[in-house]
């Protein structure tokens, strides 16, 4: 457990550890932790910014905790842009941890499942009404915020993180058993069929990724779920994504492969597949878990990227890349920020928590930092 101690050791990466962590967590328990339905709107609550918590009284001018008031819509000056916020501040609600809001259902998990691939109820999740925090009576506490939907950001960016997360995770369970075993197949038999795998590699290496990304995401079928399209962009992606990877571990598999355990393995007839996987992909498995945590990013900004250009998950189901996509409008950069900054903040800390963890395994198992 050496390696453990050094890792823990790195300041960097266990700061993205722990960053991960407490994403994966508020997402994993995002019906928890949103104080409201990420699809449900509010009335005449649309484009409202952050709401402002105040701790005294408007009314009396005394202490009170902790409170907000009743926020909502008024009119737009057409000229200038600027809408109108009608403050009620003859009802102070305080806030409070664990209030009873909307009812959801906690760890609810749907897939799509063969033959027709429709959305199926696999766990119906457990029944509450418990949120958090939240406001006590009719004012709604919108931390981030509104959209143009009067729906909540913060509820919006927990629900999408679901998709944003774990795309990356999923991404990479399917990707690297492909490329570990396509790349010890080449690597350890050679010959004719090393030749055709590495051609083969070599060609999806040419194009692009983002752009096949897009190519072939322009191409899915208009009626799907957003269910289905994220595991159509998982799958897409990981079959573009394979390629470099087997290349690194054919060129491992060449030099393993004449060691004297797995020559041993050979002269006692076991199977050349099962040398493979018992005897010879375990030593690549510290470049793996470098390799892994450095290529979750990537399936994180492909999801970004097509989501942000309208091919990707689409309203009304929300993700990192698609709250994003309303950059695209100059008017909301300058009069609504908080509906573009949260999302693009949680991107970069994700894609930069990843990096700093990769870089302490990096250092943390790598045997020439060992030796130093």
């Amino acid at each position: 457990m050496n390696w453990w101690h050094r890792l823990n050791k790195n300041p960097l990466a266990r700061f993205g550890a722990t960053l991960l962590l407490v994403f994966y967590i508020a997402v994993i328990l995002a019906d928890f932790v949103a104080p409201y339905n990420a699809y449900t709107s509010q009335p005449n609550g649309s484009l409202l910014p952050p709401t402002r918590v105040y701790w005294v009284s408007k009314q009396s001018g005394q202490f009170i905790g902790p409170h907000i008031y009743p926020t909502t819509q008024g009119d737009t000056n057409l000229e200038t842009g600027d809408r109108q916020i009608i403050v009620n501040y003859k009802k102070p609600c305080p806030l409070r941890l664990f209030v009873t809001g909307p009812e959801y259902r906690l760890f609810q998990l749907n897939l799509p499942l063969p033959p027709k691939w429709e959305e199926t109820e696999i766990f119906g999740g457990i029944r509450l009404n418990i949120h958090l925090f939240g406001a006590v009576g009719e004012a709604k506490f919108n931390v981030l915020g509104t959209d143009d939907q009067g729906r909540d950001q913060l509820s919006r960016l927990l629900y999408g993180g679901r998709i944003s997360l774990f795309i990356g995770i999923i991404g990479v369970a399917l990707t690297f058993p492909l490329g570990m075993l396509i790349g010890g197949i080449s690597g350890y038999f050679g010959g004719w069929l090393d030749t055709v795998i590495m051609r083969l590699s070599e060609v999806l290496m040419i194009f692009p990724s983002i752009y096949l990304l897009v190519t072939l995401g322009a191409v899915l079928p208009p009626g799907l779920s957003s269910t289905e399209r994220f595991l159509l962009i998982v799958v897409i992606t990981s079959f573009i994504s394979w390629a470099g990877l087997a290349r690194v571990i054919r060129g491992q598999v060449l030099s393993i492969k004449e060691r004297e355990y797995v020559q041993a393995a050979k002269a006692m007839g076991a199977n050349p597949l099962y040398i493979i996987v018992r005897h010879v992909l375990p030593q690549t498995a510290t470049y793996i878990i470098i390799s892994a945590t450095l290529s979750v990013p990537g399936f994180i900004g492909a999801e970004a990227v097509l989501s942000l250009i309208g091919l990707g998950i689409q309203q009304p189901d929300p993700s990192w890349g698609n709250m994003l996509s309303l950059a695209t409008n100059a008017s909301i950069l300058v009069l609504q920020p908080w509906l573009i900054w949260p999302a693009a903040t949680l991107i970069i800390l994700t894609v930069l928590a990843f990096n700093l963890l990769g870089d302490g395994l990096r250092d943390a198992l790598d045997p020439r930092s060992l030796r130093r």
